[in-house]
């Protein structure tokens, strides 16, 4: 009980500190944040507008002349908090909102807010998409931060953690059940789900925290709605991102991971995944290679001003694309 009611102060206190912050910029004039947003990509080195213009490129892959949903986008000067609103998505608003209102007030996008794992019809801001080579019109943005972009600091060796593999979620979907059907019952995982409205009964265990967790060398990270939240502060503690390759992606890049250089790859129907696991218990040093190389990655999203930076870059190309700009 205690540990619960601790939980629900510490998110209390995180919600709390967001609403905070993020109205005290969004009273702000918006003209502070466009002259600020003009020279800064001038300021940059060579070095950081190559590795940046790569970032944008991946984000946004849209043809030239792209075609908004006029009957549904969206003016920069019209996109306000909704006041008088259900805010299920406040968390989304504010993120998108950091970004165009570096632009002018007449400019118009197209937003989807919540979990996207299909394709969009028309250029479209989105926090996830599918996972593809080709151009498309999910456009990818830096939202819901404060859930998905945490980064935690693991003072716990890989070699002092339990040679097993850990998976504790929420379980509504068909993939996630399969993967309890599967290994609820092997003596090298800890798996459980945490909700009671859906799957099998028998799968329920009690919350474990991210301090737990991290008691194990394995933690899966197997995708929900579209990418498996857990993802990044997997692969920023001493412990080993284990899953199939990713279908769906963010801004964190997923499509762009290598399997078994930042995280264990297993089978889309979980059939190695005591296979890979003795493997890498076996080879120690392997794993500790990826453990390396995931640091190395998150390193890269580990920059707030840097990140947002970039976000406002993908919001100009968009609005550069979409002929909103002439």
């Amino acid at each position: 009980m205690l540990r619960t009611d601790f939980r629900s102060l510490i998110k209390g206190y995180k919600r709390a500190r967001f609403y905070t912050d993020n109205f005290s910029r969004y009273f702000l004039p918006d003209s502070m944040f466009k002259t600020f947003f003009a020279s800064k990509y001038d300021r940059l080195s060579t070095a950081e507008k190559d590795e940046l213009d790569k970032r944008v490129d991946y984000y946004i892959r849209l043809p030239h002349g792209a075609r908004i949903d006029k009957e549904n986008a969206v003016s920069v000067g019209d996109f306000r908090y909704p006041w008088k609103k259900k805010r299920k998505h406040a968390t989304y608003f504010f993120d998108l909102f950091e970004c165009v209102r570096c632009f002018n007030s007449k400019f118009r996008f197209n937003y989807l807010f919540g979990d996207v794992n299909t394709e969009t019809a028309t250029p479209t801001f989105v926090k996830s998409r599918p996972i593809t080579p080709s151009a498309t019109n999910s456009v990818l943005m830096s939202l819901n931060k404060v859930r998905h972009f945490r980064f935690i600091k693991d003072s716990k060796r890989y070699r002092d953690k339990k040679d097993m593999l850990v998976f504790r979620n929420v379980v509504r979907q068909p993939h996630r059940l399969a993967f309890l059907d599967r290994h609820f019952d092997n003596h090298l995982c800890d798996a459980g789900q945490i909700n009671s409205d859906y799957g099998n009964p028998a799968y329920i265990k009690p919350y474990m925290s991210i301090e737990d967790q991290l008691d194990f060398k394995f933690i899966a990270c197997i995708e929900g709605n579209d990418v498996a939240t857990n993802l990044k502060w997997v692969m920023a503690s001493n412990s080993v991102a284990v899953m199939p390759r990713p279908k769906i992606e963010s801004w964190f890049m997923e499509g762009t991971l290598k399997a078994n250089y930042h995280y264990i790859e297993i089978k889309d129907d979980y059939s190695d995944l005591e296979e890979r696991l003795w493997y890498y218990i076996s080879h120690p040093d392997e794993a500790e290679a990826i453990i390396s190389h995931a640091h190395e990655y998150v390193n890269a999203f580990r920059d707030a001003d840097r990140e947002l930076f970039t976000a406002r870059m993908v919001a100009k190309k968009y609005f550069e694309l979409t002929n909103e700009c002439d």
